[in-house]
């Protein structure tokens, strides 16, 4: 167990991690308006893949591009880039706080993947949590009722993917560096952004003022993950972790400051059960865990798009 000082430390780095994925997002959201997010991914992309190429680099993470063609590699890849294009088509329609609120029911999601793919053990309360996270979602989506934003099937769809992406993380042997996984999604995400590019209409010379926020939307991805593994290795996970759903405040925040949305009451009671479902099934994971005394806990942060 960590000293209570290096719980607040880490719990300090996951809420900065945090804000810069949800500031990427927010800029993603406003340069939308001045090229198609086909383009954004790619612009965006070739940015952080520089980025993060210089930094596989640094830390000798690079490998064989054979190795992405490993099924789990692949499977990974092909889940990201499906996730972030429905999640950037959410993004671009949808205020920020509710498509943030839909995602968090991503870790959710995973645990019934986890049970449906791998047969692992979920008890009748961690089915009750699922369940009442996913009756969050309809809350927000509210289909077939008055409200109801067709974008948002999209928002729940980057869950099913990323979902999907990280169950597909597992399998993937240890010797590859998250790094080099990391480079190789990144790659295909803006090659993908270039191939959609010319379907959503086009390229648009893009303004100084564009390159400007996603070459920066490129660095805070790059900050958030990097802050994310030192809340990670900073402090317990049981202390850390609950600090990811910081994202929907930040978002919630940067929808009213940016963009002027103001989250309604559909919005707030559908999150807070998503919320609360979230970390009731995290606390009786964690419960569980204390209880097998060979448990680890898996520390890959998610991917940030």
């Amino acid at each position: 167990m960590s000293h209570p000082h290096s719980n607040i430390r880490g719990s300090l780095f996951m809420v900065v991690g945090m804000a810069s994925f949800t500031m990427n997002d927010a800029i993603t959201k406003a340069v939308s308006s001045e090229m198609n997010f086909g383009q954004v991914m790619l612009v965006r992309g070739l940015f952080a893949t520089l980025l993060i190429a210089a930094f596989a680099y640094h830390r000798g993470a690079l490998r064989s591009p054979r190795t992405s063609m490993m099924m789990p590699v692949a499977l990974r890849v092909a889940a990201e880039v499906g996730g972030t294009i429905a999640f950037l088509t959410a993004i671009v329609n949808l205020p920020l706080a509710n498509t943030a609120a839909i995602f968090q029911a991503l870790p959710l999601a995973v645990t019934l993947g986890a049970a449906l793919a791998f047969r692992e053990p979920v008890g009748w309360r961690r089915w009750l949590a699922i369940m009442a996270g996913f009756v969050g979602v309809l809350i927000i989506v509210r289909p077939g009722l008055e409200g109801f934003n067709e974008y948002s099937l999209f928002a729940l769809g980057s869950v099913f993917f990323f979902a999907v992406r990280d169950l597909a993380t597992r399998p993937i042997p240890a010797h590859i560096p998250s790094l080099f996984i990391t480079l190789v999604t990144t790659v295909a995400v803006t090659a993908v952004g270039g191939i959609i590019l010319l379907p959503l209409g086009g390229w648009t010379p893009p303004s100084g003022r564009a390159l400007g926020l996603l070459a920066l939307a490129a660095v805070l991805v790059l900050v958030g993950y990097q802050y994310v593994i030192m809340a990670l290795r900073a402090g317990d996970l049981s202390a850390v972790a609950p600090f990811r759903y910081t994202a929907l405040l930040w978002a919630m925040l940067l929808g009213y400051l940016v963009f002027g949305d103001r989250p309604d009451r559909f919005m707030l009671l559908g999150a807070t059960f998503i919320v609360l479902s979230g970390l009731y099934a995290f606390y009786r994971e964690r419960k569980l865990a204390s209880l097998r005394p060979a448990a680890t806990a898996s520390a890959v942060p998610p991917e940030g798009v």
